[in-house]
């Protein structure tokens, strides 16, 4: 945590609508110093542009690890051996504490939820915005805090993470998986209540176009409230919190902001299809699939042919996004309807069915035609919640959650289904 004490405050040329940014102290190297005192809007808006940036950073490493050991694809790459070894428990491999798959998607979240407290200090102390403005500013920043620890607390499971990392020289505690969860639930819901009577004095990206006003943006908090919520075991707050969301709206989805343009950052999570460095879908995806379904155009088949690497082999390229200027979703609302039919789930079976039949209907396939108990419809709902949100990292999350890592498939004799990362060597204990 201490790799995080002093961040560069990213300023990128996005296209985030107008505003003039102006100088700030030593801009070349960026300091806290320079806006803790008493920014202005032009500097606030600095550290709101990038906190968007950092929440692209190292966030490849975050999908393919958790896809990798959920055994949602293969990454294939002759230059390191550890995609296929050390991430897939090939024989007496372990996995490694200062190893790049851990240490980069970890401090990646960290480094942001560090920006997004500077962000928080320097609005808390200008002079330059309203109160209304103030609480527009920590609505966003408590927002995507909580977004970025759920993510390092998927990761780290039951090691545990740090929530309170305000004072750097003063970390707080280790907070056990479920202790991390329901801090991340109380920060969500306190943003929530900021963005109540708030105003936005600053621009996001044109990902965040629906989102961009303090009410509309409160609908993506409550959306995030809810996966945590259902992560918790909770299905009634799940569905409560629900109601606030953006799941019945006619809105894009919330998402990263990725650009092919020059100087901008491309889709680190796209790649070229039919390469010798590929992203494979593990086979039982296609395998398992109902035909027809739509969401198998998340996949590609190589024109040539089957790749194989290290024993294993698959014949389809991941192909979830199609170009490298792609946005990247943090949540949608299909994944909302999901939430939704599992919370329903043991109160209301009949409702459940019928928002498992809508995401059936959505993606071309039939009516559910399976038994109706509560444990037949979590199968049917795990079940669409692989093939909605294949590649999205949530499969290894999905299969924790429900102690059912041990029916992930093993490909070669020896393999393990990893439960959790190790804590970072590099982490204070």
């Amino acid at each position: 945590m201490k790799q995080i004490k002093y961040i560069l405050i990213v300023a990128l040329a996005f296209s985030f609508g107008s505003c003039n940014i102006d100088d700030i102290a030593n801009p070349n190297g960026p300091s806290i110093e320079g806006v803790s005192s008493d920014a202005n809007k032009s500097e606030l808006q600095t550290l709101v542009t990038g906190s968007e940036d950092l929440l692209r950073q190292e966030i490849g490493f975050y999908y393919d690890v958790a896809s990798i050991i959920g055994r949602e694809y293969y990454f294939f790459t002759g230059s390191d051996p550890r995609y296929t070894g050390e991430l897939l428990g090939k024989g007496d491999a372990m996995l490694d504490n200062a190893g790049f798959y851990g240490t980069r998607p970890y401090f990646g979240r960290f480094r942001n939820v560090k920006n997004l407290n500077v962000l928080i200090d320097a609005a808390a102390n200008s002079t330059s915005i309203t109160a209304a403005e103030l609480k527009g500013y920590q609505g966003f920043a408590k927002t995507f805090q909580a977004y970025e620890l759920h993510l390092a607390a998927n990761l780290q499971f039951e090691n545990g993470i740090r929530t309170d990392v305000a004072d750097i020289d003063n970390l707080g505690a280790f907070r056990s998986y479920s202790e991390a969860l329901a801090d991340i639930l109380a920060l969500l819901d306190e943003a929530n209540s900021d963005l109540n009577g708030a105003e936005f004095a600053f621009n996001m990206s044109s990902a965040m176009a629906d989102f961009s006003t303090p009410a509309s943006f409160a609908k993506f908090n409550r959306a995030l409230s809810a996966r945590i919520a259902l992560y918790q075991g909770n299905k009634s707050d799940a569905a409560s919190r629900l109601a606030g969301s953006f799941m019945m709206d006619d809105v894009s989805n919330p998402s990263r902001f990725y650009s092919s343009a020059g100087g901008d950052f491309a889709n680190n999570l796209f790649r070229v299809a039919d390469q010798a460095d590929a992203i494979i879908a593990h086979p039982t995806f296609v395998a398992d699939a109902e035909a027809g379904d739509a969401r198998l155009s998340k996949v590609l088949l190589r024109p040539s042919g089957t790749l194989s690497l290290d024993e294993l082999s698959g014949d389809y390229d991941v192909w979830v996004y199609k170009t490298n200027g792609d946005f990247v979703p943090y949540i949608t609302k299909e994944e909302l309807m999901l939430i939704n039919a599992e919370a329903n789930i043991g109160s209301d079976n009949g409702k459940a069915e019928s928002i498992i039949n809508t995401i059936r209907f959505n993606n071309g396939v039939a009516d559910y035609a399976g038994g109706t108990s509560d444990a037949e419809l979590l199968d049917e709902v795990l079940y669409q919640r692989r093939y909605s949100l294949f590649g999205e990292g949530h499969r290894w999350i999905d299969m924790r959650r429900m102690g059912r890592l041990g029916e992930l498939p093993i490909d070669r004799a020896g393999d393990d289904v990893w439960v959790q990362l190790p804590r970072p060597v590099s982490e204070p204990q």
